[in-house]
């Protein structure tokens, strides 16, 4: 009589890889529980031990997608440059996810692509990405990087900006050799943009608020 087989990790790796390339053919509606398990060359009953159902693989795949972006930033070494770690971190950590896996990023990323609504698993695993975000850019609000904006509205800027230079990259307006250079500059000058609107605003106060001078009364004999 033969053994059972094992459904350990590797299976799930392998399901996993094969739904993501299930997802770049067909999209989302190509994920099927049979589908899955003939690309890794599996059972369905794989799928189902492993997964609990097509749902429970498609939310494993959402946790995949920004496993992998957390994996990718954490792998940026920071310094003790709090601006330069945010951009050099957005162009090696979340440029390079998103080429990398161009379906993931636009199918939990965007809403280009249909998809089923995260799970209370999986949007935890997405607040957790982003918080890398949030903590590079409090240590750029500590540094005095981010002039009167909160780390709230930063966060929103950042975010757009990366997601759509990664969109303009994978559609190809963005050649992929010039690529890291213009999400540096754009990124840099987003974040030299920010730390200088503090000073303008300022400097216009001050030209509004000033009493205006004429030419000097003469003086009484």
């Amino acid at each position: 009589m033969g053994r059972p087989r094992v459904h350990d990790e590797q299976t799930r790796a392998e399901l996993l890889t094969t739904a993501e390339r299930l997802v770049a053919e067909g999209g989302i509606e190509a994920v099927s529980v049979r589908a899955a398990a003939m690309g890794a060359g599996t059972t369905t009953r794989a799928v189902y031990v492993l997964f609990g159902s097509k749902e429970g693989l498609v939310q494993a795949l959402a946790q995949r997608a920004f496993g992998l972006l957390m994996e990718q930033v954490a792998a940026v070494p920071l310094t003790n440059d709090p601006g330069q770690d945010l951009i050099v971190c957005s162009v090696k950590g979340f440029r390079v996810f998103a080429l990398d896996h161009p379906d993931l990023f636009r199918l939990f990323f965007t809403a280009q692509l249909p998809r089923p609504p995260l799970s209370t698993d999986s949007t935890k695993t997405r607040m957790t990405a982003l918080e890398q975000l949030v903590l590079l850019i409090e240590r750029a609000q500590v540094a005095g990087l981010l002039g009167g904006h909160s780390v709230e509205e930063v966060t929103l800027f950042w975010d757009a900006l990366c997601t759509g230079l990664a969109m303009r990259e994978i559609c190809g307006p963005i050649q992929r050799s010039e690529g890291e250079r213009i999400w540096t500059d754009a990124l840099t000058a987003l974040l030299t943009g920010l730390g200088s609107v503090d000073g303008a605003r300022t400097s216009a106060t001050n030209k509004r608020g000033s009493p205006r001078t004429g030419p000097t009364a003469p003086t009484r004999a």
